[in-house]
C-alpha cells in the first residue's frame, strides 16, 4: 500500500502544479475579443463566400470589430437586411449593400457552336479542362459540366443547351460559381445594370467565327458606337466599363454577332429571354 502512495503523491502533485501554471498562462497569455464579436458575427450568414474580400464571415466579422473604417455593407449576399443589422450593432451609419448578380459571358450554346471531340470522362468542367482544353470547339467557351452549378448554395445555374445559364432572382451574388470556373467565365454584376457581353473568346474575329457564330470578332462597332466610352475591345473581346455604362442598349444594336445582351439581371433573367 505505501508503495502505491509512494508513486501516486508525486504524480498528484505534479498534475496541481501543473493546472496552476496553465490557469497562470491562460489568464496572462489570453488574447481579450472583441465584445461586440458574437453579436455581429451572428449577423452574417455564415455563407464564407469571400464575396466581402474577407476570408470567411468570420474574418468580416473580426475585421468589422478590429477596424472602424471597415464598411458594413459589404456582405452581398446578406443584402441590405445584413448591412442594417451591423449597422445597428456597430453603431455606425446604415450604408446600401450594392447588390449583385453572376452573369456567364458566354453564349455558345448548341445553335452557334459545337463539339470537336466526343468527351468520355469525369464529369467535371476542371477535369475536361486538363483534356485538350474541353469538347467545344472554342476554347474559351463554356464547358457544360457544370461545375458551377454544382456548387451554386441557391441552386440558381443551370446547364441549358450546353452553356451554364444563371437565374439572377435565385443569385446571392457570393461569386463562389466565379471561383470556381475554370475558364473564368462567370463575374459579378450589380443587378441595377442590364448590357451584358455574352463572349469571352480572345482569338482574331475570323477564327472565332470557325469556332462560334455568336462570338465577338472585335469588330468594335460597340465601341465606336457607346455615347460613354463604356466599351472597349480588349484582346480581341469586348468589355463593360459598369461604372460608364447607362444601358442605352447602343453597343447591343450595334453588335454584328449579338453577343452583347440587354437582361433584366434583377428579374428571372435567361440569355434565351432578353429584355
Amino acid at each position: 500500500m505505501n508503495e502505491i502512495l509512494i508513486a501516486v503523491i508525486p504524480v498528484v502533485i505534479i498534475g496541481i502544479i501543473c493546472a496552476a501554471v496553465l490557469v497562470v498562462a491562460s489568464k496572462l497569455m489570453a488574447v481579450k475579443e472583441d465584445e461586440r464579436f458574437p453579436a455581429v458575427r451572428d449577423c452574417l450568414p455564415g455563407a464564407n463566400c469571400g464575396a466581402c474580400g474577407y476570408a470567411g464571415c468570420d474574418g468580416y466579422a473580426k475585421a468589422l470589430c478590429e477596424d472602424p473604417n471597415v464598411p458594413a455593407n459589404l456582405c452581398i449576399p446578406g443584402a441590405d437586411s445584413v448591412a442594417k443589422q451591423l449597422s445597428e450593432v456597430l453603431g455606425v451609419e446604415f450604408e446600401d449593400v450594392v447588390e449583385q448578380v453572376a452573369v456567364v459571358h458566354c453564349s455558345g450554346d448548341c445553335a452557334h457552336t459545337q463539339d470537336k471531340v466526343i468527351y468520355s470522362g469525369i464529369e467535371s468542367c476542371k477535369a475536361a479542362k486538363l483534356m485538350y482544353g474541353g469538347k467545344g470547339s472554342c476554347s474559351y467557351g463554356c464547358l457544360g459540366l457544370g461545375d458551377c452549378a454544382k456548387i451554386c448554395p441557391q441552386n440558381a445555374i443551370f446547364i441549358r443547351d450546353g452553356v451554364a445559364d444563371i437565374r439572377a432572382c435565385d443569385c446571392i451574388g457570393c461569386g463562389l460559381c466565379a471561383k470556381t470556373c475554370p475558364n473564368h467565365l462567370i463575374s459579378l454584376v450589380p443587378d441595377t445594370k442590364k448590357t451584358v457581353v455574352a463572349c469571352s473568346n480572345h482569338d482574331k474575329g475570323a477564327v472565332t467565327r470557325k469556332v462560334c457564330t455568336s462570338g465577338c470578332i472585335g469588330c468594335r462597332k460597340c465601341e465606336k458606337t457607346c455615347p460613354n466610352g463604356a466599351i472597349k475591345v480588349v484582346n480581341n473581346a469586348a468589355v463593360i466599363d459598369y461604372e460608364k455604362c447607362t444601358d442605352c442598349g447602343a453597343c447591343a444594336e450595334a453588335c454584328a454577332v449579338q453577343c452583347i445582351k440587354i437582361l433584366d439581371l434583377s428579374g428571372c433573367h435567361s440569355f434565351g429571354k432578353e429584355k
